[in-house]
């Protein structure tokens, strides 16, 4: 099978001279889902609040 990755495939990973390498949690962090409108949970849940009070 000829892949055009060959000639990459098998090198060793690279590891950079200039920056210190991140700990897993650090790389994690990167990913992990943020919060892009602060305050909108605590508002659903006033309004949740609000509604359960007036079907009671």
């Amino acid at each position: 099978m000829n892949n055009k990755y060959n000639d990459i495939i098998n090198l060793p990973h690279h590891i950079s001279s200039k920056y210190p390498q991140m700990s897993q949690e650090t790389r994690a962090a990167q990913f992990a889902p943020f919060a892009a409108l602060t305050g909108y949970e605590d508002e659903i849940a006033k309004t949740e609040k609000l509604v359960n009070e007036k079907i009671e």
